[in-house]
């Protein structure tokens, strides 16, 4: 991926520019572009949260994770939020109906807390080249805005809180707190110390 942004003017001084938008048929070649061959990291596609772990490890061959992940778009499913900058694509976050994601349903430590109907975020991706420059966090914030226009009321999430100074970017996907935290989530659970549910309510 090519960055877009001047070396005379850091980047993260030009978030201005950054926007986002939902996934669709449209703009599903942007995807590509950001996720690459691997499709983000492992050929998971966005597919961990969606299905359970047997299926989600058959998937990652013969183009199983990413066919099925193109089949939820082109069923005009909800799956997410890419992250533009202009008009390359440098960050992406899921976003469906919690009860979309399989293993949120059958997690132990992120049971649901009330009856609430929320939407999940259960991680996120962000460009090699465009980390650490705060793009996480402006990546949540647009997600707000766009639940707020779609008239989503709770967004909910499962970040985790690093227990070393330095966290590998592979374990990053799911949310760091520190970006829900800037971005306003607040925690509503602790049952997992290191992974509190966040969540921003809407009004």
């Amino acid at each position: 991926m090519t960055d877009h942004y001047t070396k005379e003017e850091p980047f993260m001084n030009q978030l201005s520019n950054f926007r986002v938008e939902p996934l669709t048929k449209k703009n599903w070649s942007k995807l590509l572009q950001l996720f690459g061959p691997k499709g983000a990291g492992a050929n998971c596609w966005c597919m961990h949260f969606r299905l359970n772990k047997s299926d989600h490890e058959e998937g990652k061959s013969n183009d199983g994770n990413k066919n099925a992940f193109k089949q939820l778009v082109w069923e005009n499913k909800p799956t997410g939020l890419i992250g533009f900058y202009e008009d390359l694509p440098i960050a992406w976050c899921a976003l469906s109906p919690r009860e979309d994601f399989v293993r949120l349903q059958k997690s132990r430590v992120h049971r649901p807390i009330d009856d609430e109907k929320v939407w999940s975020i259960p991680c996120t991706f962000v460009a090699k080249e465009f980390r650490k420059y705060g793009v996480s966090v402006e990546l949540l914030k647009g997600a707000v805005i766009y639940a707020k226009k779609q008239g989503i009321k709770i967004l909910e999430a499962y970040p985790t809180i690093p227990t070393q100074e330095k966290l590998p970017d592979g374990f990053a996907w799911i949310g760091l707190y520190k970006s829900f935290e800037r971005a306003g989530f607040k925690i509503v659970d602790r049952t997992s110390k290191h992974r509190p549910m966040v969540r921003y309510y809407i009004d």
